[in-house]
């Protein structure tokens, strides 16, 4: 598990072993999720939900995010997130925060531009994240979610709308935007092999 690019480009990040919870975004659905944001990367506030290794929030801040969260209820994540913050020398833009992401998304006293989840799978967590995670996120925010193929996600929660869902495999991403509609109302599905 590496940095893609920008400032920590080929850093590798640790990850913790021997364990079911924590599953680190491939490196194709990682280069995928920034290249649908690579255009509003640049200085905006992270958000790195159910964080486990922070590799999302620590590739947001290579690639110019002017600070991230990094939110995990697990010790052991926060103390892999840190190490990893501190050999990438992010830190300085970084917050790291263990408490659950229920927790966070009541108390945040920062809006969020673009926010980041990969839950661990077959929990419902982001379902249950999404109307708490809008209410923080800023005017024109960005959701990008990870999830199993079959797992359905709404296609509007409060002011954000799904503006499009890739498929790589087993795996998907949904992408939330606050905007307007496409203009056939229809949400687009894109098939990566």
């Amino acid at each position: 598990m590496r940095v893609i690019t920008g400032k920590a480009r080929g850093a590798k990040l640790i990850s913790l072993e021997g364990t079911d919870v924590i599953r680190p975004t491939a490196d194709a659905v990682k280069e995928s999720m920034f290249s649908i944001v690579q255009f509003d990367v640049e200085d905006a506030v992270v958000l790195d939900l159910f964080a486990g290794s922070g590799q999302l929030g620590i590739e947001a801040l290579s690639r110019g995010a002017k600070k991230a969260y990094f939110v995990d209820s697990s010790r052991a994540s926060i103390d892999v997130i840190k190490k990893n913050l501190e050999h990438t020398k992010l830190m300085d833009s970084a917050a790291v925060i263990n408490m659950p992401n229920s927790a966070f998304l009541r108390t945040a006293k920062e809006k969020i531009d673009i926010a980041f989840l990969d839950p661990p799978y077959g929990k419902d967590l982001i379902n249950r994240s999404l109307p708490a995670l809008t209410e923080i996120m800023n005017p024109g925010g960005i959701i990008v979610c990870e999830h199993e193929a079959e797992c359905r996600l709404p296609q509007t929660v409060g002011k954000f709308r799904v503006s499009r869902t890739y498929k790589y495999g087993k795996i998907a991403l949904t992408v939330y935007r606050d905007d307007t509609p496409d203009a056939d109302g229809q949400d687009e599905e894109t098939e990566i092999p």
